[in-house]
């Protein structure tokens, strides 16, 4: 990923501020060990450990929409699906293993795997 540390994304459905803006377009930095270990810290992770997540997103999401800050309150208003798309993105970015697709030449016919490029890369 060549040193690449932000990730743009793009929600499914958004999530919608008070003023009833929908915001879907954003950004996700790499995750440090701190932010994976901090949130075990938080006395809400400690009661429900399904707010491990929550606490994880809100601290690596960068920019969501025009939001001032993407905040745990900010990811609790989030629909299921677009939750689950950023669980997904989170491990893609961060996995150690670069997602491959097999493809096929349309000149030569030939069959190679090739890397499957994130979404706001070039």
């Amino acid at each position: 990923m060549d040193g690449q540390t932000d990730f743009a994304f793009v929600l499914p459905r958004g999530v919608t501020d008070e003023q009833g803006v929908t915001h879907r377009e954003g950004t996700m930095r790499l995750a440090t060990a701190l932010d994976e270990i901090a949130p075990l810290r938080d006395p809400r992770v400690r009661a429900n450990e399904a707010y491990f997540v929550i606490i994880l997103l809100s601290r690596v999401i960068t920019q969501l929409g025009t939001l001032n800050s993407v905040t745990p309150g900010v990811i609790e208003r989030l629909y299921a699906g677009d939750l689950n798309y950023l669980q997904d993105f989170y491990q893609r970015i961060n996995g150690m293993e670069v997602p491959t697709m097999e493809v096929v030449c349309p000149h030569c016919g030939q069959s190679f795997a090739t890397e499957v490029p994130l979404p706001g890369e070039s």
